[in-house]
């Protein structure tokens, strides 16, 4: 997964708050739920204390502290029910303390004696070192006669926490559950949102100068990603146009400025051949009919190309062997490599048969082939060779020559682009050689790459499509 992505971060981000927001609730309402459970009790017990001064400690100077006692034992029957209750007298004397609930939650023994004649209510939590922890009330009040006694109600704090750790044991498995749930649901929301960037990236990456005519798929969804791919085809139309313009004008100005060469080539023959023309003035105009000769074949390779690349070249659709062609054009250039006194072989064993225009595909040795010669020292070797490789047809020409400097691999391919721009200026390049290369290849579905180290040779590895039925390995 690409934690780079809108979609990791964005599904990471909601995860996140999602998983914050419930903690804080959760926080919240296990405080709000625990307070909510010790005010219910310390209002039960407030209730229960006042009852017993209301109703028993009011006329205690009439009925006796034993009548007091039996009824708190009677009624409330604290023993019984896991309560505590003591009353106090003013001077701190004990007048009823309950005894050790049935249930032995808790021992009163281990309970401190309360403020002595508080003024108000309150209430505090005890902690006895044997049994639960107890909430206990002291309600102050005043008899008919003018006692003061001090009632304490009090009774285990086990049910609320039971409660509270239930709620703790809730949010410990369902928090993670819903933040699980809500983030696959999101996850899978954010993907089906994103889907359409997902398609127009794919389509994005397939369009190039030569199929500008593409578009980006416009999903009619009415957001954001909608309007970002109508404007990026509205974009690529106005590149499409732009490139139409430049081609069309780069094959107007070549196919424009071929007659006038023709016609300057053709007058300077004729002045060479006169025969009262100096030995100098013959050399100048043998100079100016070399340039021109050089000029004229730039301006064919740039029509060439630009034909090429705007799809307009007139290419018949043959099949044809590729070996075999190789093979033959190769012992056509192979008096080129003797000359330099230079080794060619060439290994093309077997049928590798192609689709496309075997003169513009013949055109593509012999640039390759022409550059392995020219770039190649005396005593150097040409390597030829055409196999299968992963369904398709592989044309490779390597040689020992001077190679290519890295810095220089990315624009080998580029138009005018030299390496070293006096020395092809000497060889007669103009540096559109490996462009035309290029072109022809993308033209017929293939490419040409290029491996190469300076001073150690280069390899230019050329992938065609093979035809319909070519066995395949």
């Amino acid at each position: 997964m690409n934690t780079r992505s809108i979609r990791f971060r964005l599904t990471v981000w909601y995860a996140g708050l999602l998983a914050g927001l419930l903690v804080l609730f959760g926080v919240s309402v296990y405080l709000g739920l625990s307070h909510y459970l010790k005010r219910t009790l310390a209002d039960s017990l407030v209730k229960e204390a006042r009852q017993i001064g209301e109703a028993l400690l009011v006329n205690i100077s009439l009925s006796g502290e034993e009548y007091v006692v039996d009824e708190i034992k009677e009624h409330l029957a604290p023993e019984l029910n896991g309560l505590f209750v003591r009353v106090t007298r003013r001077d701190g004397s004990t007048l009823y303390e309950s005894g050790l609930p049935k249930d032995g939650s808790f021992d009163p023994s281990d309970v401190t004696a309360a403020p002595s004649d508080p003024d108000e209510i309150s209430s505090r939590v005890e902690h006895p070192a044997r049994g639960a922890d107890l909430l206990i009330c002291a309600v102050p009040f005043t008899s008919r006669d003018g006692s003061r006694f001090l009632i304490e109600a009090g009774k285990p704090l086990e049910q609320s926490e039971s409660v509270l750790h239930g709620l703790l044991l809730t949010f410990a498995v369902g928090l993670p559950v819903v933040v699980a749930v809500a983030v696959a649901g999101g996850y899978i929301l954010m993907r089906s949102a994103l889907a359409p960037v997902g398609e127009i990236t794919r389509t994005a990456e397939q369009i190039t100068s030569r199929n500008l005519s593409e578009r980006l798929p416009e999903a009619k969804t009415g957001d954001e990603i909608e309007a970002l791919s109508v404007a990026l085809n509205r974009m690529i139309a106005r590149i499409e146009h732009s490139f139409r313009h430049v081609n069309r004008f780069t094959a107007d100005a070549s196919h424009e400025l071929r007659t006038p060469l023709t016609v300057l080539r053709g007058e300077l023959e004729m002045i060479a051949q006169r025969p009262a023309l100096p030995l100098d003035a013959r050399e100048t105009i043998g100079s100016a009919l070399e340039e021109t000769e050089r000029l004229s074949k730039i301006v064919e390779s740039l029509f060439a190309i630009s034909r090429l690349d705007a799809g307009e070249a007139l290419m018949t659709r043959e099949r044809f062997d590729l070996a075999e062609l190789v093979t033959s054009t190769a012992d056509q250039m192979r008096l080129l490599a003797e000359d330099k006194q230079i080794a060619m072989t060439c290994n093309a064993v077997g049928r590798v048969e192609i689709e496309g225009d075997a003169g513009r595909v013949k055109q593509v040795v012999v640039n390759l082939l022409d550059n392995a010669i020219k770039y190649t020292g005396q005593g150097g070797t040409v390597n030829v060779s055409v196999g299968v490789t992963d369904g398709n047809a592989v044309l490779e020409v390597s040689d020992s020559g001077v190679g290519i400097p890295s810095e220089a691999m990315p624009h080998v391919f580029e138009r005018f682009y030299r390496v070293d721009k006096t020395r092809s200026r000497q060889m007669g390049g103009a540096g559109l050689g490996l462009s035309i290369v290029n072109s022809i290849c993308a033209a017929h579905q293939g490419g040409v790459s290029v491996e190469s180290k300076e001073a150690n040779g280069s390899r230019f590895t050329v992938q065609l499509p093979l035809a319909d039925g070519q066995v395949k390995e």
